[in-house]
């Protein structure tokens, strides 16, 4: 490949491209090879990308107009253009709510907003994207059910809508309608990740932090108790992607190996049990784990190889294995090594390869596996036919689909 990246002109001859320090991308120290960078650009990680977006949603829009396309509310079973602009960078799912950012820096948000979760000093429901305030520092975002969180550029962590277990970080269980900044540090935003009332995130150092809902022990911090304030898992300093489902954790370390915590009813820990656990345990013992994402109640996988991999609740199809059977370890979906990236639903799952193919499977109520139809499915399904898709974002409480593609 060539192209012209922040840190200059890459092309096949040049082995490294210098980029930022941000472990999530596959670079903790800054010096990337080609394919890290490439895949960072792909899934709009770099902080001003280079390849034009456009942003489409597919799936539950009804009441709120959340899927921001304007249709009257109304559900859709196939790709819909989000507007017309060329320069979406991110999108996070809630319940009936979404966030996005631009490749600008700036923030919208579109749907509920009976908590404030849109962060428009209000609780009035907008069915067209409105900008969240006038700032262009936004970095990562992430939705809860009712609530939304995003990190600025300069390192801070921000937070903002329904603060019922505590997880706006701020000491209190007050909602807000504005965000309010958690603390005063500025080394957040490696990896962060917003389920249900709770979040999760990993900082630059390394270490892995929680707040909110920790019913069921998916903070991780050995208790089950809610947390109003982030507190710190273990000691570790090798922490590098979390993702949080509805009422458990997965987290990634830098060596590759992956670990789990919090409720296992369906086996979502990957144990081979349904043992709860509120301290982080490993699950068996690769270090070939490269991307993960929770859904509702089960876990995804890749590894380096590029082989998907799921466990947990199974009843809708969602494990992409063709049956209904609940796992409690990691099986592989499909015979395919060309996986680059996944995301979770609420029973539902969605997964782009590296030819630009966009594949969905599981439940599918308000045809969020863009079939054109509200079939369930317990094998992956290609979307159409295009192969422009870059990525596609959903939310463990979500039954709609954010995919990005090139014009």
């Amino acid at each position: 490949m060539s192209g012209k990246w922040p840190g200059g002109i890459i092309s096949k001859t040049a082995p490294t491209v210098t980029g930022p320090t941000d472990g999530e991308g596959g670079s903790a120290s800054g010096i990337w090879t080609l394919d890290q960078a490439a895949d960072y650009e792909k899934q709009g990680l770099w902080p001003k990308p280079l390849i034009p977006r456009e942003l489409w949603g597919i799936g539950s829009n009804e009441s709120y107009g959340h899927l921001g396309i304007n249709n009257g509310n109304t559900n859709v079973s196939s790709p819909v253009q989000v507007g017309t602009l060329t320069t979406w960078l991110r999108s996070a799912a809630g319940a009936s709510h979404s966030i996005f950012t631009k490749s600008d820096g700036a923030m919208w948000g579109v749907g509920r907003n009976n908590n404030g979760q849109l962060a428009q000093g209000n609780t009035t429901t907008y069915t067209s994207p409105v900008q969240i305030g006038a700032l262009t520092t936004w970095s990562k975002i992430s939705s809860g059910s009712y609530f939304s969180m995003a990190t600025k550029t300069d390192g801070t962590l921000w937070a903002w809508g329904n603060n019922q277990s505590g997880q706006l970080g701020d000491g209190t269980t007050t909602n807000t309608s504005s965000p309010v900044q958690i603390g005063a540090l500025t080394d957040w935003g490696t990896s962060q990740t917003a389920s249900g009332y709770g979040w999760m995130a990993v900082k630059t150092d390394g270490t892995l932090w929680g707040c909110g809902d920790n019913t069921n022990g998916m903070i991780g911090d050995g208790t089950t108790t809610n947390r109003s304030s982030p507190v710190q898992v273990g000691a570790l300093t090798t922490w590098a992607k979390v993702a949080r489902g509805s009422g458990s954790t997965l987290a990634l370390k830098t060596d590759g190996a992956l670990w789990a915590f919090g409720y296992n009813n369906a086996g979502q820990l990957g144990q081979g049990n349904t043992t709860n656990t509120s301290s982080p345990v490993q699950i068996g013992a690769l270090t070939t784990w490269s991307k993960i994402t929770a859904g509702s109640d089960a876990g995804y996988a890749i590894k380096t190889d590029g082989t998907l991999w799921s466990w947990g609740a199974n009843w809708s199809g969602p494990l992409g294995l063709g049956d209904s059977t609940y796992r409690s370890s990691p099986v592989q979906v499909g015979a395919l090594t060309t996986w680059s990236t996944i995301t979770g639903g609420n029973k539902w799952a969605a997964g782009v390869a590296t030819d630009g193919t966009l594949w969905t499977w599981g439940y599918n109520p308000y045809g969020a596996l863009g079939q054109g139809n509200i079939t369930n499915y317990s094998s992956p399904v290609q979307v159409g036919a295009l192969t422009t898709w870059l990525k596609a974002e959903t939310g463990p409480v979500s039954y709609g689909l954010f995919g990005f593609k090139t014009p």
